[in-house]
């Protein structure tokens, strides 16, 4: 092998090694990080995976605070909201795809409202639907 051809091959890995442990703790330092970012991925912790492969809202001992903040920002909400005018569906929903004895509660109630509202004719679809996206 020639020893120019060595050489090379060897400065290119010490330069790629330099790179990667160079940016990698930029990653890592939080003043380089975006802010917009932080707030687009803070409640990423609470979401997981059951054991047949869907996303779950896992939100076991938290606040109810941070799990109404979580539920509203979780791509699991307009999934859910894809289940109206189904309400056993979303009932179904709630209990397999959401942890959390605080937000299962207050999700089961808001159902259990706007589905008794929409049935007598109280609220149209338009304000159910809404009436379901808005949780408190």
């Amino acid at each position: 092998m020639d020893k120019s051809l060595f050489i090379f091959i060897l400065i290119g890995v010490g330069f790629l090694y330099f790179i990667t442990n160079f940016v990698g703790d930029i990653q890592e330092d939080e003043k380089f990080q975006n802010e917009e970012y932080k707030q687009k991925h803070q409640y990423d912790q609470y979401q997981s995976v059951d054991s047949i492969g869907r996303d779950i809202l896992d939100m076991t001992g938290a606040p109810l605070s941070t799990q109404i903040q979580a539920w509203n920002n979780s791509a699991l909400k307009t999934e859910f909201l894809e289940l109206f005018p189904d309400f056993s569906d979303m009932k179904m929903f709630i209990n397999e795809r959401v942890r959390g004895d605080l937000l299962t509660a207050k999700l089961t109630a808001s159902v259990d409202t706007v589905e008794s509202k929409y049935f007598s004719g109280a609220m149209n679809a338009e304000q159910a639907k809404r009436e379901l996206s808005l949780l408190k």
